[in-house]
């Protein structure tokens, strides 16, 4: 019962047919499997476009650039999350503004973001942590009351006319609240389709946006198109048509496209996602029942207004700190069980800690760190894992 794994992608021959069809076609790169994909994840969203690139850390950077944010911004996000949600904002030279997330809860501070808002503010990154949405009805609710301190400083963020809500929905793809799906709350979410995520391509990510903004979709597609390959005015697929060679570069752009390769990957994953989702969701089940009696605080993936995507099976062990925590993980490793920990507040991070962040002032980050365990949960755990993994942790849970 050793060396169970902790988020191994679930890959079967279908996926493996499906990119040895693509390399046999010659055409490896951003193609039409690509533009299917997308195609696909639209649909499978609800909106009319999406574009897909190499990751969701890329995806968050450009849809920064394409707003026009940079130095002497401010953009507003949780102390609670993986660097990718901050680094992008310091990567185009705005300033990472953060908010401690509400007492007992894995989400950011609600009652504390109108507090962090300046006139500088252009966008805010809530983060759907674990799968779970957040609540976008309050961070609209605070977006709207103070509306009248944002200043627009070019045409894009004047259409929208107040601070644009950028979800970090890494975890999310398929979950849903309120009756709308992961895609269609948010004026932009990101996606991402690494290889631990529930739908992989290997390395990859998404961007949906919504469609009632007054945003122009080919318009925005074609900046993503640009700014994701160069600047380069055609993409390889159509340079490739014959006397259609010529290009031009609009303006110095980056390199972050999917290939079809990838898309290949992604295709098929996308055809079986459900049936994915519904394992998941049927593992957490079995973890909840044999966890509810313990002194243990579980993520709630699912509710009468909301559907998780189930990605992490969060808990919190209640009493214990760093050290007693770090030891049950030690414990669990021991009996062939891997855990995790999501998230070490960015603030105890060096390179945050850098920026002048402290620990001390986000203590709730904290207190939701210092006792949190994170099981395995993947669509390749039997039940007879599932069922190893209660009775271990039970029984070390029940030690400390």
């Amino acid at each position: 019962m050793k060396n169970i794994t902790f988020s191994p992608p679930d890959i079967t021959e279908r996926e493996i047919e499906e990119v040895v069809k693509t390399m046999k076609t010659g055409w490896i790169t951003t193609g039409p499997k690509t533009k299917k994909f997308e195609d696909e994840i639209a649909k499978f969203v609800g909106v009319k476009k999406a574009v897909c690139l190499n990751s969701a850390t890329a995806a968050m950077e450009l849809i920064l650039r394409i707003l026009g944010v940079g130095p002497g911004d401010e953009v507003i996000t949780t102390a609670y999350t993986y660097t990718a949600t901050a680094s992008v904002i310091n990567h185009v030279g705005a300033k990472i503004v953060l908010v401690d997330t509400a007492p007992n809860s894995y989400e950011m501070d609600y009652s504390m973001l109108e507090k962090v808002i300046t006139p500088n503010t252009k966008v805010i990154i809530p983060v759907d942590i674990a799968g779970k949405m957040c609540d976008y009805d309050r961070i609209y609710d605070v977006v709207e009351k103070v509306k009248m301190k944002y200043k627009p400083s070019n045409d894009i963020q004047s259409l929208f006319g107040r601070i644009v809500v950028l979800a970090d929905s890494a975890h999310a793809f398929g979950a849903v609240r309120n009756g709308k799906n992961c895609g269609q709350v948010a004026d932009f979410t990101v996606f991402s389709f690494h290889a631990v995520k529930n739908l992989t391509t290997s390395e990859g990510g998404g961007i949906v946006w919504r469609n009632d903004n007054g945003l122009d979709d080919k318009w925005m597609y074609n900046e993503l198109m640009l700014y994701s390959l160069h600047g380069q005015s055609k993409d390889a697929l159509s340079k490739s048509r014959i006397g259609a060679w010529e290009y031009d570069i609009i303006y110095p752009g980056f390199k972050c496209n999917m290939t079809d390769i990838n898309a290949s990957i992604g295709l098929i994953q996308l055809e079986r996602y459900e049936e994915l989702l519904s394992r998941r969701k049927e593992i957490i089940k079995r973890f909840d029942y044999g966890l509810k009696d313990l002194d243990v605080e579980l993520i709630e993936h699912y509710g009468e207004l909301y559907s998780s995507s189930g990605h992490l099976y969060l808990t919190r062990i209640k009493g214990i700190g760093e050290k007693q925590r770090n030891n049950i993980i030690n414990k669990l490793a021991a009996e062939g069980i891997p855990c995790n920990v999501h998230y070490k507040p960015l603030p105890m991070l060096t390179a945050y800690k850098r920026m002048g962040m402290d620990i001390k002032n986000y203590q709730n980050a904290y207190k939701q760190y210092e006792n949190e365990i994170t099981l395995p949960l993947h669509t390749q755990l039997s039940d007879e894992q599932i069922e190893y993994i209660i009775s271990k942790f039970r029984r070390y849970v029940a030690n400390e």
